[in-house]
């Protein structure tokens, strides 16, 4: 009789664990793979147009981008920031503004994807998003199934609005949610590096916000105050974000990266000023998301912005972010390693002075701790091509110094190459 109770306890117990396993709430779930092995590119609304946004502005730019040659310069996403969104019906389920875009989002993707492009879309881990329509709090799981049946293919995802909010299980929520949805979506995580996603969100986004707003400033803003003595906000300044970002370099790697926000590339900053900020996104190896009008565009912004040999950098599939090897009053030096053994060098000027420099290259000599390597400039003789003068001739490492001229707020960027 003992032997039958044991025997039936343990029956119990087996088929308790088995309804338990089959009853167990749902895993969260991982993110979509393989969606951004180098750094995505594309355009994004904000910067410039903010909330005023609708479907003849997109569809120009949608045909501004092809016809311009950034579809095929890499700049594949189109992506519409805060300001669509229209209202939840009783079930809950957003729509988007039908006065800004009466044919609706899944028309607007049609349009996109028939020229080569994908459609990207914006909400808020919040109750509301920054500019006060429909956050996504509460509708994770809604949302990502509307903009699958839209046929959506990124997704940034925003901070404002989340008091009480745990950074990781939100983020972690709407990763779920997109993976559930069943149609790949990439995933940057807006959250302005305020609890320091680079530490976590590897698993959850293929890219973070590493730092506040970018504004049209390449020094930094002055800090104002309000009638009580507190700081205003300020959006932040290229060379501020800079400084941010260069130490977390150790983060950033193919599907997952580090982000110091979007372009402000033809905003109003001065050419050489839009030429340094551009390069040294790409030697940061970050996504390159412009942010202008690109149906009323100079010349100067547009070969900035088509730079194949710059934008190779950014795109190499080694995925390393660059590091600044030296900074010497107003002068950076900055290296990126390469595939096949190559290097970028960047030297950037941000002084108000233009500057004379001599390149000794055996001077610096240094060893990089994330890819293992170092340059060896007395041991390999590299050829140096000047990435923004291909006019001028290229020359060989082995051949001694070399005098170069940085213009004030500006860069010169060479790319190193093994000589065989």
């Amino acid at each position: 009789m003992k032997k039958i109770l044991v025997t039936t306890a343990l029956a119990c117990m087996i088929c308790s664990a088995v309804f338990a396993q089959q009853r167990r709430p749902d895993a969260p779930l991982p993110k979509w793979e393989g969606l951004a092995l180098t750094p995505q590119m594309g355009w994004n609304s904000w910067n410039k147009f903010a909330t005023n946004i609708n479907e003849e502005l997109i569809k120009a730019t949608a045909d501004k981008m092809v016809e311009l040659g950034l579809v095929d310069a890499g700049y594949v996403y189109l992506n519409l920031d805060d300001g669509w969104h229209g209202e939840r019906d009783e079930q809950g389920f957003i729509h988007e503004d039908k006065e800004k875009f009466p044919s609706g989002i899944k028309a607007l993707a049609d349009y996109l994807h028939a020229r080569g492009l994908k459609l990207g879309i914006y909400s808020d881990a919040g109750t509301n998003t920054c500019a006060c329509y429909a956050g996504s709090n509460g509708h994770e799981y809604q949302d990502a199934f509307t903009y699958a049946s839209w046929e959506v293919d990124y997704l940034k995802y925003d901070w404002c609005y989340t008091q009480n909010l745990n950074p990781i299980g939100a983020y972690t929520t709407m990763r779920s949610a997109l993976r559930r949805a069943g149609r790949p979506i990439l995933f940057s995580i807006c959250e302005w590096g305020s609890n320091k996603p680079w530490e976590w969100a590897k698993d959850i986004g293929h890219s973070w916000r590493t730092t506040g707003d970018i504004g049209v400033a390449f020094l930094p803003i002055p800090v104002t105050y309000d009638e009580n003595g507190r700081p205003r906000w300020r959006a932040q300044s290229v060379l501020e974000i800079l400084d941010q970002n260069e130490p977390l370099r150790k983060y950033a790697g193919p599907d997952h990266w580090n982000d110091p926000d979007m372009l402000e590339v033809g905003n109003g900053m001065s050419v050489s000023e839009d030429r340094a900020h551009f390069t040294l996104w790409c030697m940061m190896a970050a996504p390159l998301i412009l942010g202008n009008d690109l149906t009323n565009m100079s010349r100067e912004t547009l070969e900035i912005i088509t730079n194949k040999d710059v934008i190779a950098i950014d795109q190499d599939p080694l995925g390393i972010q660059g590091l600044r090897t030296l900074k010497a009053g107003y002068l950076q030096y900055w290296f990126k390693p390469l595939s096949d053994g190559a290097w970028a060098f960047c030297v950037l000027n941000a002084g108000s002075e233009d500057a004379t420099i001599g390149l000794d290259w055996p001077e610096m000599e240094f060893k990089d701790e994330i890819s293992g390597r170092s340059p060896q400039f007395k041991n390999i003789n590299y050829e140096v091509k000047d990435l923004w003068n291909p006019s001028k001739k290229p020359f060989k490492t082995f051949e001694g110094q070399a005098i170069v001229e940085v213009p004030s707020h500006d860069v010169v960027t060479f790319r190193l190459t093994p000589v065989r």
